[in-house]
């Protein structure tokens, strides 16, 4: 029975998988965005949220955390200065997949993760400016007092200069 394992082991050992998780998390930690299968990138995505969620804590004891998986300093370096400075604000879902459609050699799912904060194209398109629905109901026009048509042609005359 596989009560509780949830983790995808996508066909490989457990020295293999970390190698492989480890180099793609570097990658995508380099890069900002990585094109893989869709099964490695939800793997990925379980892997790298939680170092980046460490990174946001510089000290000592998280970047040496951090480098026992990563096993690469200009990563650890990118990690902790700027993706970690980024993501400050932001309480997790640091990552997102895009599905891309099927591989045509062997039909495999592709997608492609990226880092969310790092994405120019979809954050001009969150920016977009919300609109506001109107009621039907017309909104209370200003106090000044409206006029009715009798009262203007009376005073018309009244108001013509006298020569």
């Amino acid at each position: 029975m596989r009560h509780n394992k949830k983790f995808n082991h996508l066909g490989r050992k457990h020295s293999h998988r970390a190698a492989m998780l480890a180099n793609m998390a570097t990658s995508l930690i380099m890069h900002k965005r990585i094109t893989t299968t869709l099964p490695k990138a939800k793997a990925l995505r379980m892997y790298v949220e939680p170092l980046i969620t460490k990174s946001k804590e510089d000290t000592t004891a998280s970047r040496r955390v951090v480098f026992s998986y990563l096993q690469n300093k200009y990563a650890i370096t990118e990690l902790f200065s700027i993706i970690a400075t980024k993501v400050a604000d932001r309480s997790g879902g640091y990552t997102r997949i895009i599905k891309l459609g099927r591989r045509p050699s062997d039909d495999a799912e592709m997608a492609f993760i990226e880092l969310v904060d790092f994405d120019e194209n979809m954050a001009k398109t969150e920016a977009k400016k919300t609109r506001t629905r109107r009621s039907r109901k017309a909104a209370p026009k200003a106090e000044a007092p409206v006029e009715t048509p009798a009262e203007t042609s009376a005073e018309a005359p009244a108001e013509t200069p006298a020569e």
